[in-house]
């Protein structure tokens, strides 16, 4: 009877096997499938007379071929090369909407200030004045535009945050219902492969969402905490993320993890990996950061042309108006929490000093205020408003603040989308200087006047001024009011240094001249004569002046845009190279997981074979057997 039952043994623990050899090769292209193997052992033994006999063969289990470690880190890998790969395709976005070229900002930038050298030729040709009032509309159409994309995307962004957030509440819920399942049947004694398989799969895509870190449970359930500590998961219950639109920012989305009907902030900086990660980080940090250097480009640029363009006088003797309608001053947004009714608002000081950053005022104790630059943290300690930093006047207009109190300011957020040109006849068009200069008759010819145009808005920028050259090439000048350099030479008399091609900047305007000159030259600076208004582009140079002046930390205004999308191109390289390097981690992992987890269909071939000779053995160590028992049974029986 022992050899029936070894052969039979033999033959369903064989078939056993070839079952779970079909089953793999079944399942070699399932997503998340790990090859099943049977495990077997020897039955047992017999005491016989002549010895020990062994009984055969039984199926101790079915187990999956797994390493946790390489599934961990396969999972890991995977959570950061997505948060890296969606970032990523949104700076490909982003990026778009800044081209270069004719069609790009810088085009249009360096158009509506290369127009103005058509004004300066022949001030008094309308059409050349048109033509500056047409390239002005195009450069705030197309600030406007980019704007708006960026706007776009923003919206898209945060749709997809939302979906992010759907589906890893939505594999939240399922990794709740696989725990219940295997926690039912984790006490047979036999590990549910299907379901383990199904539970990683559902953490790699959870994971792929947002970065997990488990805890193993003594029932076979398994908890995920996301955000650092915030339990997902707990054993057979989920709990949720949420969005919102942040209390203080409205252009940002604001997450927060629910537990019980709490809720608690998560912050961006805790998600680690994911998807949601990459595209939270794009959100609140790079474009954020583009939006100010696009606005920092529209607001520094349309306020210097209104400086300007206020400077000079139109074809009716006026003085010049804005070219640019002047952008509002940014308020500020007040934290939720403060105590205190403070109102403060920003605008622009100087142009040429603007940094492109969000600002923190924060209220302290003893009455002081700490203006925090965002993008660095650095802090300046002001004893109260109004004050200047960076080029910006922050004002107090009205309440006071609290200790503790903190108030968000944006001063670039909507710089680009608002800007409009404000000047529509050109006639209006303020390309005549205000001072006039007259070389001396008695000069001697060596030194010529390149241009004379207002720099600033000065008091005594209409005095009569007399320079007057020494026979060392340095010059005294006459008539000055108070503000001005104090002289390079004391003297006597007192003079300044001259360079040729050097502008010479005083009472707020600026001489160049070139050339050589002769002891006794003189030149005169004084108001023009009002009819010479037609004829004179003084300030017109200065407009094109204004393509040299360093304005973006250094950059001059022509090259702005360089500066501009240097930085989003550097954004994306850095993206791109992060998104590889990730993604070829996550393959490495991967690949090491599915060699020791997936299905080699070589390996199953032979394997098959194996247990199929080792099955049509069995079977036919069974026929024999039963054939020596009957045979026995005939003899015996007779």
């Amino acid at each position: 009877m022992s050899a029936l039952n070894i052969g039979a043994r033999a033959l369903s623990t064989n078939l056993a096997a070839l079952q779970a050899i079909g089953n793999n090769i079944a399942n070699v292209n399932t997503p998340g499938y790990s090859r099943q193997n049977v495990i077997q052992q020897t039955a047992g033994y017999q005491q016989m007379g002549s010895g020990f006999f062994g009984k055969g063969v039984e199926i101790t289990t079915v187990e999956r071929s797994h390493n946790a470690y390489l599934t961990r880190e396969a999972q890991t890998s995977g959570s950061v090369a997505a948060a890296d790969a969606a970032r990523y395709a949104r700076l490909q976005q982003l990026e778009s909407a800044f081209p270069i070229g004719n069609a790009g900002l810088g085009a249009a930038l360096n158009g509506v200030l290369n127009a103005w050298s058509d004004v300066a030729s022949s001030p008094g040709n309308l059409t050349a004045r048109v033509v500056v009032i047409a390239k002005g509309e195009e450069l705030a159409s197309r600030l406007r535009n980019t704007a708006g994309q960026i706007d776009a995307l923003q919206a898209t962004t945060k749709q997809q945050v939302e979906g992010a957030v759907k589906t890893i509440n939505t594999l939240a819920q399922d990794l709740a219902k696989v725990n219940a399942r295997i926690a039912e049947v984790q006490g047979t004694g036999h590990t549910p492969n299907d379901l383990l398989d199904q539970r990683d799969k559902l953490l790699g895509d959870l994971g792929k969402q947002v970065q997990t870190s488990t805890v193993f449970g003594s029932n076979g359930t398994v908890s995920v905490f996301v955000a650092g500590s915030q339990p997902l998961v707990l054993g057979t219950r989920a709990n949720a993320l949420a969005t919102g639109q942040d209390s203080t920012d409205s252009s940002r989305i604001a997450l927060s993890f629910v537990q019980g009907g709490v809720s608690t902030a998560v912050p961006e900086g805790n998600l680690g990996g994911g998807e949601l990660a990459g595209l939270m980080r794009f959100m609140n940090h790079d474009l954020v950061d583009v939006q100010n250097l696009l606005g920092r480009m529209a607001l520094a640029t349309a306020t210097t042309v209104n400086d300007q363009h206020r400077l000079g006088l139109d074809l009716q003797g006026n003085p010049g108006q804005n070219f640019f309608v002047p952008p509002a001053n940014a308020v500020g947004l007040g934290v939720p929490g403060n105590t205190g009714n403070a109102e403060v608002s920003v605008g622009v000081a100087n142009p040429s000093a603007l940094m492109a950053s969000d600002y923190e005022l924060r209220f302290e104790t003893g009455g002081t205020i700490s203006v925090v630059r965002l993008s660095d943290g650095t802090s300046t300690s002001v004893p109260a408003l109004p004050t200047e930093i960076d080029g910006l006047r922050f004002n107090l207009d009205q309440g006071a603040g609290q200790p503790g109190d903190r108030i968000l300011v944006r001063p670039y957020a909507a710089a680009a989308r608002n800007l409009q040109v404000a000047i529509g006849s050109p006639d209006r068009l303020a390309a005549a200087s205000p001072v006039m200069v007259t070389p001396g008759t008695g000069n001697s010819g060596g030194l010529s006047v390149e241009t004379l145009y207002p720099a600033a808005a000065s008091a005594q920028l209409t005095d009569p001024v007399t320079i007057s050259f020494l026979a060392d090439g340095s010059f005294t000048a006459t008539g000055l009011g108070p503000g001005n350099p104090a002289p390079d030479n004391p003297g006597p008399p007192p003079s300044y240094n001259f360079k040729p091609g050097e502008p010479i900047t005083l009472n707020g305007w600026s001489l160049t001249l070139r050339g050589s000159p002769g002891a006794g030259d003189t030149f005169s600076i004084a108001a023009s004569p009002p009819g010479s208004i037609s004829q004179n582009a003084g300030n017109g140079a200065g407009m094109l002046a204004l393509r040299d002046r360093a304005t973006f930390e250094g950059v001059s205004l022509s090259d702005g845009y360089v500066s501009l999308f240097s930085d989003i191109g550097t954004r994306v390289q850095g993206a791109e190279f992060a998104a590889n390097f990730s993604a070829n981690i996550a393959s490495t992992a991967e690949t090491a997981r599915a060699n020791v987890a997936g299905v080699n269909l070589d390996e199953e071939a032979a394997r098959l074979l194996q247990y199929q000779q080792a099955y049509q053995a069995s079977a036919k160590f069974l026929q024999i057997a039963q054939n020596t028992f009957d045979s026995l049974l005939q003899t015996v029986g007779r």
